[in-house]
């Protein structure tokens, strides 16, 4: 099996904490379709004709693609690759995108599942990030969509703001129990470098991040969401039984994946390919280009893949997972490295083990970014 992931870099406005490439003008919009296109049709034999299982519009803002655009994207995907029947095609969306209208024609495209950017339903966080939406907006994107028969929906929130409050982040997790949501991304708030967070920040005009406050909200997401029959598969993923999100799935369990977009990244399992994160350059070379040997366009950079790079990869995605890292997955030139600097996490109960399967206990999963550094092997140059 193997997914596509499509990069749609464009917002209307940009959130304060948004490091991910995009841009805020649209002026170029049809341009960039006609070149995630281009692009589809010269990476096609990049998947080895593998079916897809999965087809993913990320960003940037994917919701802001009118039906034509997306209808275009689609015929060149089906022209060039077996997609399952049953395949999860999901698109990204904001709230304030999706009027009723937008939602029947997303209902009459292949998109059958959407990740709503949610984040959370009271005003006071909404404007700290930034966010285009309103709260209101938020509750009526949610009974609209299920209105016209999109179940498969996911939600995103996010914990830790300063301005979100114990009883506040208590709020946002009762208001989607109080719908039928299969599948919850949660994220802690994070400060990247560049973004008008960190600026507002390092200039006094926000709080930093407080660590035990977002640790109390993340504990609370823990039980709320298993009180509620939800599976905490994935440190920032919950799901109700077998509704795990199959696409994001494939990205922890080492799937092939083909990345198409500017910043996208793609994987084979042997080497790794990021595009180049600028509209203009990506226009550029798709359009004026010479595409005969794309690795030498600048199209995008390429990795091959070291044995210990593999290693520190799998470590660092399986150990987030509730499938953990299997000791037999591991080559065994790590093996023994990697049980020897486990050890102290199992002995303080950070880490559990069973037939052969490493996992993150509750506790652990409060130092999951730690914990897989220490077991990464860092090669000598």
């Amino acid at each position: 099996m193997a997914g596509i992931y499509l990069h749609i870099p464009f917002c209307k406005q940009a959130c304060h904490y948004c490091n991910f490439h995009f841009s805020t003008s649209l002026r170029q919009k049809g341009a960039m379709v006609e070149a995630i296109m281009r692009e589809l049709e010269l990476q096609k034999d990049y998947l080895q004709g593998a079916p897809l299982s999965s087809i993913y519009f990320g960003g940037g803002t994917p919701s802001l693609l009118d039906a034509g655009e997306l209808e275009q994207i689609f015929s060149k995907i089906y022209q060039l690759h077996s997609v399952q029947a049953d395949a999860e095609i999901t698109l990204e969306a904001n709230p304030d995108d999706l009027s009723l209208e937008k939602l029947q024609s997303l209902r009459n495209s292949p998109v059958n599942r959407l990740s709503i950017g949610i984040q959370s339903f009271a005003e006071e966080d909404l404007r700290y990030m930034n966010r285009a939406h309103n709260a209101q907006e938020a509750r009526a994107c949610i009974e609209n969509a299920l209105s016209v028969g999109f179940e498969n929906l996911t939600l995103d929130l996010i914990y830790g703001a300063p301005t979100t409050s114990h009883e506040q982040w208590a709020k946002n997790l009762d208001t989607i129990f109080q719908y039928p949501i299969p599948h919850l991304s949660a994220y802690c708030l994070t400060v990247e470098p560049k973004t008008a967070l960190d600026h507002f920040v390092r200039q006094g005009k926000a709080s930093p991040i407080d660590e035990e406050h977002a640790n109390a909200q993340f504990l609370y997401l823990m039980e709320a969401t298993r009180a509620q029959g939800y599976e905490h598969y994935e440190i920032s993923n919950f799901a109700k039984p077998g509704r795990y999100a199959r696409h994001n799935s494939s990205y922890w369990l080492g799937e092939p994946y083909l990345g198409i977009g500017p910043s996208a990244h793609s994987f084979n399992g042997q080497t790794r390919q990021w595009n180049v994160a600028n509209n203009a350059q990506y226009l550029k070379i798709l359009n004026e280009g010479d595409l005969t040997q794309l690795s030498n366009t600048g199209l995008f950079e390429l990795e091959a893949l070291s044995p210990a790079t593999r290693y520190n990869e799998y470590v660092m995605t399986g150990l987030r997972t509730i499938w953990g890292c299997d000791l037999q997955k591991i080559a065994p030139v790590f093996q023994s490295y990697f049980l020897e600097n486990v050890q102290p996490f199992i002995d303080k109960g950070q880490v559990l083990v069973q037939n052969h399967q490493y996992r993150l206990s509750a506790s652990g999963k409060f130092m999951a970014d730690y914990i897989a550094a220490q077991l990464f092997f860092i090669e000598n140059n």
